[in-house]
């Protein structure tokens, strides 16, 4: 079961149909569905969230849950930053930097300090929750956010499995993953 939700998140990703998911209009971003399914139809969103939830699982202890659970409330703080007139400078760039450092995390099974892991996990979701709190309808803005932080949430849960799935089996495919994702997340940078 668990190589099989691993498989399917990594089909997933390789058939993104975009690299950067904020270029709908705003009443594209005004229902639940629209929610569920803008991060996973944005490569930088769905690598990013399985990458976080990839990254935790190879952690210790209650970093393990403290990471993904960071960046969910953070992902929320920055949705409703996006829903005001603050402007936050470099979202593309924040975005595309956070699949490239989570990329490298996994690659090099880093085990930062607590400070430094949760730090981190919060300044990624500050920008991807900004992203979308930006783009979504505020008329409907409940609904998008309930939606997105719910594929957020599965992403995570998606990228744990696949973690535990590799590290048990094959660690090389864990370092693999990782230097893909970080691949993809300098090719971010560099669009």
């Amino acid at each position: 079961m668990k190589l099989k939700v691993a498989t399917v998140a990594s089909l997933l990703a390789l058939t993104s149909t975009s690299a950067v998911a904020h270029t709908a209009t705003v009443a594209e971003h005004s229902s639940l569905l629209s929610g569920l399914i803008h991060p996973l139809v944005g490569l930088d969103h769905m690598l990013a969230m399985l990458a976080v939830g990839f990254w935790a699982t190879m952690q210790k202890g209650q970093l393990r849950f403290q990471i993904p659970m960071t960046f969910m409330l953070v992902l929320v703080a920055g949705f409703l930053l996006g829903q005001t007139a603050f402007n936050l400078p470099v979202v593309e760039g924040g975005i595309a930097t956070s699949v490239l450092v989570l990329g490298l995390l996994i690659a090099t099974a880093a085990r930062l300090p607590a400070a430094a892991a949760l730090g981190l996990s919060g300044a990624f979701a500050l920008f991807h929750g900004y992203a979308h709190g930006a783009e979504a309808a505020a008329s409907s803005m409940t609904l998008f956010a309930a939606g997105f932080l719910g594929s957020s949430l599965m992403l995570h849960l998606c990228g744990g499995i696949a973690a535990n799935t590799v590290k048990t089996q094959l660690p090389t495919l864990a370092k693999l993953a990782g230097l893909v994702i970080a691949a993809a997340g300098a090719t971010l940078l560099a669009a």
